[in-house]
């Protein structure tokens, strides 16, 4: 799962960068990640273990959220894109 994070950060970028993708699903990926810098949390990070696994939670339904609110054909288009961009040529 860690080896596979650069290419979900190139897929969360490039989806975001893309017209075709609402305004709606930018939103959700901007909100999630503002979630972790916010100050205000659901669970205070006082609780060990317990503070940050709302954080986790959050970031992680949020991008959840924006892949499917994402056109599927877009999404399609670019992990195309990544995995032709990491295949060795030859």
């Amino acid at each position: 799962m860690l080896l596979h994070l650069p290419d979900f950060a190139r897929l969360y970028w490039r989806l975001f960068r893309d017209e075709r993708v609402s305004r709606l699903a930018k939103a959700f990926l901007i909100a999630a990640l503002a979630y972790v810098i916010w100050p205000f949390d659901l669970v205070p990070d006082l609780i060990p273990g317990l503070g940050e696994m709302d954080d986790i939670g959050v970031v992680l339904s949020g991008l959840w959220f924006f892949v499917r609110l994402c056109p599927p054909e877009v999404v399609q288009e670019k992990v195309r894109e990544i995995s032709q961009r990491a295949r060795p040529r030859g």
